[in-house]
């Protein structure tokens, strides 16, 4: 087997392929070009992006051209794949500077200079089709029937499908198709519920141009707890730094599950193998290495090493593990006049004052269920007050569950 196919296997990538021994072949006989599309329907990417990314990053660096598609036109209408529901339809302006951003994002993944790789956006093509040309040259290759077999369009027909997003398919299938004839582009990657519409796109230029493409999509990536990858209290793991925090986007990956740090490895970091093997052996108290260089890892990649660095240091400092004078600069903080701690504060509204609440009744929740510490000291009744005596080197560190930190920093 080709080299990057056997390494995206080995690494968990590979869920299911139009035709693998093709793939192998194709990847065999030189430098080809692939694609994998990006919807620019909010500002940032988030978790569920990452395994794409990071197969475009494995196959980029093994020599084959990456095409990195922002989808500035099918983001106007919104994929129906993996959803119960139908997109907010969002106006152009906020599709094109949300691609924008997400071509930034892109970059940290691949090195774009001397044509290594290309970005695209499908508005080019897509925003001033013709559509009675468009239902004549590509519709008509499309049935029904075999649309509505896709799971992703069984589970949208139980809440109701638009039109508009019944179209979708079309779109993402043209899309290969005017990349095959602009760029040679010979494989569609993505994740498994984008599986219909990567068989469609194939189907399409073979119906069209006679020419066999191939198409590949990742497992989507859950936790060992059953739970979908990437999602938080707060929501999403976003990789915008003005979403989710540098910190807290390191304790995600910190915090995760002892049976999920070896997988993780082999997904989310570009580590060789025989490492993550090795700190896959690790247990009990020792996981916890593996897991601080699985959270690091990411983090340099997603927002720099110096960021990555704060934040390892933020942590050990937060949860005892790093000098008494550790940097906790990067724990989410906001500042509190001295004034108002010494009238004292209710400890239910303290919590809501951070992010760490979304309301007072989550707050009350947490204080309830004996989830809420202050300066080292659990405090489980709601009409609490907290004041100056909770002031520790000119702070008061909080604390929600055992792995949620929050400093008030007291001027």
């Amino acid at each position: 087997m080709n080299q990057v196919l056997s390494l995206l296997q080995e690494r968990g990538f590979i869920k299911q392929c139009t035709d693998i021994d093709l793939l192998d072949k194709k990847l065999s006989g030189g430098p080809i070009a692939f694609y994998c599309g990006f919807d620019p329907t909010g500002p940032s990417l988030h978790a569920g992006h990452l395994v794409p990314l990071f197969a475009m990053a494995h196959l980029s660096k093994a020599g084959h051209k990456a095409i990195a598609l922002v989808g500035g036109g099918t983001a106007r209408i919104g994929d129906p794949s993996g959803k119960i529901e139908m997109r907010k339809i969002i106006s152009y302006e906020e599709v094109k500077s949300n691609a924008e951003k997400i071509k930034k994002q892109i970059e940290k993944f691949i090195d774009f200079s001397d044509n290594k790789a290309m970005l695209v956006d499908n508005a080019d093509w897509l925003a001033n089709l013709n559509y009675i040309d468009f239902l004549r040259e590509i519709g008509r290759h499309f049935s029904v029937n075999r649309m509505l077999s896709f799971e992703a369009y069984k589970q949208r027909l139980e809440n109701g499908l638009s039109f508009i997003e019944f179209n979708y398919q079309l779109l993402q299938s043209y899309d290969f198709l005017i990349l095959r004839r602009n760029y040679n582009c010979e494989l569609q990657i993505g994740g498994d519920d984008q599986w219909g519409n990567i068989v469609a796109g194939a189907d399409l230029i073979r119906r069209m141009d006679s020419q066999e493409v191939v198409g590949l999509t990742f497992p989507l990536v859950t936790r060992s707890d059953g739970k979908k990858m990437g999602k938080t209290e707060k929501g999403a793991l976003f990789l915008n730094p003005d979403v989710v925090s540098p910190y807290d986007f390191f304790q995600y990956w910190r915090n995760v599950a002892d049976a999920d740090v070896e997988k993780f490895l082999y997904l989310y970091t570009f580590m060789p193998g025989e490492e993550i093997r090795e700190l896959g052996k690790l247990k009990d108290q020792e996981v916890n290495k593996a897991k601080e260089i699985l959270a690091y890892e990411i983090t340099k990649i997603i927002h720099g090493q110096e960021e990555a660095e704060k934040a390892k240091e933020a942590a050990r400092a937060a949860f005892g593990g790093g000098s008494a004078d550790g940097d906790k600069s990067s724990i989410p903080s906001i500042e509190i006049p001295e004034s108002e701690i010494k009238n004292g504060i209710n400890v239910v509204d303290l919590f809501a004052k951070t992010s760490l609440c979304a309301s007072k009744a989550e707050a009350r929740r947490l204080v309830t269920q004996g989830g809420a510490i202050v300066s080292e000291e659990k405090i489980s009744d709601i009409d609490a007050v907290i004041g100056s005596s909770y002031i520790r080197d000119g702070e008061i560190m909080l604390k929600a569950g055992k792995k949620r930190y929050f400093r008030l920093i007291i001027k």
